[in-house]
């Protein structure tokens, strides 16, 4: 989400303009889809990477559909540790998540596959 959403289509031609000339830092097209999935009165909840300024914001739907927004980084040391124990026990098979494998040295292409969404790229795991 934030500063690393990606999309499709004249909202994300929109933004990634008013990014350009330095008018806009943020990529806000995930946060409008999350407003506008939100049933009336839910919650929309924001961990994650916004750190400026963000364009066409929908605040009417925000206020007329009755959302709370919260938001907060995520606190990453506090649950590592939990974490990483559940997945060593077996609890958890974060495996799923893996889309490809590559070498270190292939980094600078496993990159680029990623942030061109090639070959349905996720999350790539670099080993020596």
């Amino acid at each position: 989400m934030g500063a690393e959403a990606h999309s499709h289509g004249v909202s994300y031609a929109y933004d990634r303009a008013k990014q350009a000339l330095m008018l806009e830092s943020e990529r806000p097209i995930a946060l409008r889809e999350a407003i506008r999935a939100c049933r009336n009165g839910g919650i929309v909840s924001v961990v994650g990477v916004y750190g400026g300024l963000i364009d066409k914001f929908p605040m009417g739907s925000l206020l007329n559909r009755g959302l709370t927004m919260r938001g907060g980084q995520c606190h990453v040391h506090r649950y590592l540790e939990p974490l990483m124990g559940h997945i060593e026990r077996g609890d958890i098979d974060p495996s799923f998540v893996i889309t490809h494998r590559m070498r270190l040295d292939q980094a600078p292409e496993a990159f680029e596959m990623f942030l061109k969404k090639q070959d349905n790229c996720e999350k790539v795991v670099l080993s020596a």
